[in-house]
């Protein structure tokens, strides 16, 4: 739940969050921090999401935060050896989720490391197909299966991209058991390498993002790079939220043809699946939690000004600050809600 600005101040204390960026627990804040993303690429979402919210903390509170994309597994081992503060994570459900479908050298996040701030949601995670491809819509998709046609799916294992993937599985076998036999993985790395698998061929569908992958939706029909959306996974009521005027040349208006219900793909035969990509931080579980307050309360004072709400709004985000203790609750409940659906959803 996003926290208004209200919120914000009777939650922190008036004087919390009007003390200077510059307060002697600011101060003790290293001065060039690593902030780590679980994703290789810098042309996606979660690159895009850190990028701004990296900026803003380092204006703040006048330190030096760069962004290093270096993977889930890499950044993860970083913020485990670094208890000192000066490496952060940046990175969205990926992190419980590659525990829970159980991909090797992900452990417990939850247990592990310390759940930070939540940042902001990606409403524009999504499926897409080549401009040529003979599938209109995840109807032609599922219809395909059914009839016993191999459909190829580009994926990230053990993340979103997996969850999205596992509801098509799903899906499939709700409307017409084996038929989810039919729909496989291809198992990629990020969303350059999803791109990539499409364009060699690889994959008919591809996990994407609209931030991504709007570009490659404009392209020419005739151009080898054009794609088409054909589900977007985020609720309706949050891709409700997003800019009315969309991303690049589609609306919102747009895009909600892509989302549940305009779209449906099926959780039971009664409901359609539908999924939020949160962003959050993430902290060495040894640090000094007064560093990690520090962080906290800068991004609450950046939260309550607003500007970083129209950035991230104008890269097709939506604003979603919640401090540590709440994040840590709603993101476990999430968890446990997500590991009961996994059980039902995974690949067999």
């Amino acid at each position: 739940m996003k926290l208004n600005r209200r919120t914000l101040l009777a939650a922190l204390g008036t004087a919390a969050l009007f003390a200077s960026p510059l307060s002697a627990s600011a101060q003790d804040l290293p001065r060039n921090i690593r902030m780590v993303i679980g994703s290789t690429s810098t042309g996606g979402d979660t690159y895009q999401n850190a990028a701004i919210v990296a900026k803003a903390l380092a204006d703040h509170l006048g330190v030096n935060i760069k962004v290093d994309a270096v993977g889930t597994s890499e950044g993860l081992k970083a913020l485990e050896r670094d208890a000192r503060g000066t490496t952060i994570m940046l990175h969205h459900d990926q992190i419980y989720l590659s525990y829970l479908y159980g991909v090797p050298g992900n452990e417990d996040p939850f247990a592990n490391f310390v759940i930070g701030p939540t940042v902001a949601i990606n409403p524009g995670d999504s499926f897409l197909v080549p401009a040529d491809s003979p599938y209109q819509s995840m109807e032609d998709v599922l219809k395909a299966a059914e009839a016993g046609t191999r459909v190829r799916v580009a994926i990230q294992p053990g993340g979103v991209s997996e969850i999205g993937f596992t509801a098509m599985r799903n899906a499939a076998r709700v409307r017409s058991p084996g038929s989810e036999a039919n729909i496989v993985a291809v198992n990629t790395g990020s969303q350059a390498d999803k791109n990539q698998a499409m364009w060699d061929g690889l994959a008919d569908l591809i996990n994407g993002s609209i931030q991504a992958n709007e570009q490659f939706t404009q392209l020419p029909a005739d151009d080898a790079k054009a794609m088409r959306f054909v589900w977007i996974t985020a609720r309706p009521t949050t891709l409700a939220q997003a800019p009315e005027a969309g991303m690049g040349n589609t609306t919102r208006a747009d895009f909600l043809k892509y989302a549940s219900p305009a779209t449906s793909v099926t959780l039971d035969g009664t409901e359609d699946f539908a999924f939020d990509k949160e962003f959050f931080l993430l902290y060495n579980k040894d640090m000094d939690p007064a560093l990690m307050d520090t962080i906290d309360t800068a991004l609450a004072e950046i939260y309550a000004e607003g500007t970083i709400e129209e950035q991230q709004a104008t890269a097709f985000f939506i604003a979603n600050f919640q401090p540590r203790d709440a994040a840590l609750a709603h993101l476990s409940a999430k968890r446990d809600r997500i590991a009961d659906i996994i059980e039902q959803l995974k690949a067999k």
